[in-house]
């Protein structure tokens, strides 16, 4: 038996002989074991070598867009008609034209104020009995004013404003008159007209019938002219005046 020849062991089923690297149909290279690391994906497309990538396209933009419209101006309102004063009547009116025939030219009424045209001549009687108690007791003189209408033959409103603590009303008397032209004086009536006469005096130059004391209240008393009226330039000075109580030239 001891001749017999022994035959080389037989690899496990499924075994295969490794043969040397870079025979073809050899075995492959063992795997390697699994140490949990994650494992690498593969390289994007043009990175590293691999497939070039697109060239990457500019953002597109947008139009311009257009300019918006100016917004529409608004319709321009239509002018208001002036306001006008309404005719008036009255018990009083009826008295006054009954005892001063002639003596009240116009009558009216604008915003709850009754106003009367007196003529110059009827002033004062006018005055005297609007101020008794048949004549509405019209006992003070709030306001004499004037204003200047250069363009006209009488070119000075004289403005009278009355009121009566016992009824509660308010009046007003106008009197028209030509530059030059001389007004009475009320003083007589009313106290307070003294220096609101003066006044009308010193601004626009009228001259007041039987005044007590009309002389200048605001401006010096020899100032040359009457700065509220309209055809005194609001720039205008008396130089003369200024060189010599000021030392200055007119318009420093």
């Amino acid at each position: 038996m001891a001749d017999e020849k022994k035959e080389p062991p037989k690899a496990a089923e499924g075994a295969g002989t490794q043969k040397p690297a870079g025979e073809g149909g050899g075995a492959s290279p063992p795997a390697k074991p699994d140490t949990g690391a994650p494992s690498k994906s593969p390289a994007p497309a043009g990175a590293g070598g691999g497939v070039p990538s697109a060239p990457a396209q500019p953002p597109a933009v947008a139009p311009p867009k257009p300019p918006a419209a100016a917004p529409p101006k608004p319709a321009t309102p239509a002018a208001k008609a002036p306001v006008k004063p309404d005719p008036w009547s009255s018990p009083l009116l009826d008295e006054l034209q009954k005892r001063f025939p002639g003596a009240i030219s116009e009558a009216v009424i604008f915003r709850n104020l009754p106003s009367l045209n007196v003529a110059k001549e009827h002033l004062v009687a006018v005055c005297q009995f609007l101020k008794g108690s048949d004549g509405g007791a019209y006992t003070l003189l709030t306001d004499e004013t004037a204003a200047d209408y250069p363009k006209r033959e009488k070119r000075f409103d004289i403005v009278y404003h009355l009121y009566s603590f016992e009824r509660n009303n308010r009046l007003r008397l106008r009197v028209q008159v030509a530059a030059g032209e001389k007004v009475p004086s009320v003083t007589g009536v009313w106290p307070t007209a003294n220096w609101l006469e003066r006044e009308i005096y010193d601004m626009f130059g009228v001259v007041y019938e039987g005044h007590p004391d009309l002389k200048r209240i605001l401006m010096p008393d020899e100032w040359v002219g009457h700065p509220l009226r309209k055809d005194y330039d609001i720039l205008k000075q008396d130089e003369d005046w200024v060189k010599a109580n000021l030392g200055i030239e007119s318009g420093q």
